[in-house]
């Protein structure tokens, strides 16, 4: 049971409507010595595989292949393969291999609210938003831009090590943009797969990567004021100074210096604000690469 021979039939097919992308087929009439000969012994007579570019248009990939046996007859087989623009746009690179193939990256953008401590004045200044009397507004917030990024990769392994590692961790270099600590990744999902290439069953992970970028960065943002501060005698309780120059108790914590004494008790004096890292932080550029068009 064998192929004796095979021919491409004349009239090759293309279709392209403006606006979408082109496709392409050929059709292979087979002659065989046997009815009952095995299809794969077919398929591989004429030996075109899916990512096997077009004799035409090389700019084309074998993405389908169909077989029809008694076609007319029980003694001819026909063979008619597609060809289309593979994913991201004719990417040379385009591997039927799932887990040949190169990082997918997407991005979205969206709002997200973040505290509120400065503001613009007319001469597009930065200043703190403050009361007459120094003091930030607690728990006020406004809105912030955010960048989101989503990376798809196929690994013959789940990174379990990747995720427990990047998950809720940020960018200790600039990346994609971004100053140090503006990218976040919330995490690291994985989902099995299965494809048939070239008659081999290719089991493997589809990986995603969800990043965020902000801003203003993904610190704490603080303002430096607290109940107690550090004098020459150790810690003690901060105070005003009411209208005779006299220390009183005070009723709100107190903006403090950065040795931890009191910065200062007047209306005048401003919190500064501290910048405190929860997160641990890696070079993205090494844990996730970028894309292949920035």
């Amino acid at each position: 049971m064998s192929v004796l021979s095979s021919r491409e039939l004349v009239g090759r097919g293309f279709q392209h409507k403006f606006g979408d992308p082109p496709t392409a087929s050929r059709q292979f009439a087979l002659t065989l010595d046997d009815p009952d000969t095995p299809t794969q012994q077919m398929i591989d007579f004429v030996n075109i595989k899916h990512g096997d570019r077009h004799p035409e248009y090389s700019y084309l990939r074998c993405t389908e292949g169909s077989l029809t046996e008694n076609s007319p007859d029980p003694w001819h087989a026909e063979l008619t393969y597609t060809y289309e623009l593979p994913p991201l746009g004719g990417n040379p690179d385009f591997q039927p291999d799932p887990i040949a193939r190169k990082p997918v990256w997407s991005f979205s953008t969206g709002g997200a609210q973040v505290p509120a401590l400065v503001y613009y004045d007319e001469q597009e200044n930065v200043l703190p938003l403050v009361n007459a009397a120094g003091d930030y507004f607690e728990g006020l917030t406004t809105e912030e831009a955010e960048v989101r990024a989503s990376i798809s990769q196929n690994r013959d392994q789940f990174p379990l090590s990747l995720a427990a590692l990047a998950t809720n961790s940020l960018n200790s270099e600039p990346y994609l943009g971004g100053a140090k600590y503006t990218w976040k990744c919330l995490g690291v999902s994985a989902q099995q797969q299965t494809e048939l290439v070239d008659g081999a069953e290719v089991n493997y992970w589809s990986v995603g990567v969800e990043l965020v970028y902000r801003q203003s960065g993904w610190p704490l943002l603080l303002p430096h004021v607290g109940w107690n501060y550090i004098s020459s005698e150790g810690k003690a309780a901060v105070y005003v100074r009411g209208p005779y120059g006299e220390k009183i108790a005070a009723s709100n914590p107190q903006p403090l210096a950065e040795d931890g004494s009191l910065k200062c008790a007047d209306s005048s004096c401003i919190p500064d604000i501290l910048s405190r890292r929860v997160n641990p932080a890696y070079d993205f550029n090494g844990l996730f690469g970028l894309p292949p068009f920035l």
